[in-house]
């Protein structure tokens, strides 16, 4: 099955989307909200602002009009940061998405309104065919190098899962089907939040055992929350939920870890986020739309509140730390 894909953000995951889907044979088209930047990428055959090292196919079309990306296409892949997503698609010309299927990258919970990505598309795109979203522990540095990478596609619609799972499965990047779009959404967001948590621990120098007991407990406020937001428990522990948590609380490619490092280091948020450019850490803002969320459901969430508190109130990480260590003896489970 050959289609024409159109990718829809030129950042990380949105080139090594591109690589994949031009290496399994489809037409592919990639557009960015920074016409300079898919400039650039022309010349030099390589995305140096968010994916440096990797060189792109010459057969994937780079496009500075988001209509031109999107002409003749059957797939929409939509790789942008969830807190601008609702621009985008607000940018975008009547009838775009008429009849095609889309499937959402971005690993985000809107802050102003508190709703997930599928909830921003139901608001903004009319006219879509179906929507899927698409998430699991997948770093795009390591998925565009070919590194054996499995993630979960999830749809209320068998045949845009179907669809997703045919033109994006490769020998190196298996993809599985779900039918809980609230699940895969909340796992593959509110990971980010325990990812900052996790780089705290790193930047503060403490030892395995601080992050072991971060990432196990992150596990079960993760699935706590998400299953109170109408996710199914059995997704949480999942692709997009312990896989997800655990390759962002791990991994050197990880932004939300990189900002919680900093943070455990002492630099201040403004200075961090200033300093990754345009490069993104979904989980600053994400973090803002879970406290509030958890708030409203009356979930217990202490490891969302302390990292909240470090972001937001200034608060001193050590003492985040102290006061997660001397909370109220209880049961585990």
């Amino acid at each position: 099955m050959k289609i024409k894909a159109s990718v829809i953000g030129d950042g990380a995951w949105g080139t090594a989307t591109a690589m994949l889907l031009n290496s399994n044979g489809h037409s592919v088209s990639l557009w960015g909200p920074f016409p300079e930047n898919i400039r650039e990428i022309r010349r030099t055959g390589e995305n140096a602002k968010f994916l440096p090292g990797v060189k792109l196919p010459p057969e994937i079309r780079l496009c500075e009009s988001s209509g031109d990306a999107l002409s003749g296409t059957d797939l929409v892949v939509m790789a942008i940061p969830s807190q601008f997503m609702r621009e985008v698609l607000r940018s975008m010309q009547p009838g775009s998405f008429a009849g095609r299927a889309v499937v959402n990258l971005a690993k985000g919970i809107e802050n102003e309104s508190l709703k997930r990505m599928s909830q921003v598309f139901a608001d903004e795109i009319k006219d879509a065919a179906a929507y899927a979203v698409l998430s699991g522990p997948s770093h795009a540095e390591e998925v565009a190098v070919g590194q054996p990478t499995a993630v979960v596609v999830a749809s209320s619609d068998k045949d845009c899962a179907a669809l997703v799972q045919k033109a994006m499965m490769s020998r190196n990047f298996r993809i599985y089907t779900s039918g809980d779009i609230v699940g895969v959404e909340l796992g593959g967001s509110l990971k980010n939040i325990f990812a900052i948590a996790a780089g705290i621990a790193d930047g503060m120098k403490l030892g395995d055992n601080t992050k072991a007991a971060l990432v196990t407990r992150g596990i079960a406020e993760l699935s706590r929350l998400g299953t109170a937001l109408g996710g199914r428990p059995e997704t949480f522990s999942g692709l997009s939920g312990i896989g997800d948590l655990i390759v962002t609380c791990m991994s050197r490619h990880s932004r939300n870890r990189f900002v919680g490092e900093e943070l455990g280091k002492g630099r201040h948020l403004d200075d961090i986020i200033a300093s990754m450019g345009k490069i993104v850490a979904e989980g600053v803002r994400t973090c803002l739309s879970a406290y509030e969320l958890a708030r409203d459901r009356k979930v217990e969430t202490p490891i969302i509140n302390e990292v909240h508190a470090g972001l937001y109130d200034g608060k001193d990480p050590r003492k985040c730390l102290i006061d997660l260590m001397t909370r109220k003896a209880k049961s585990e489970f």
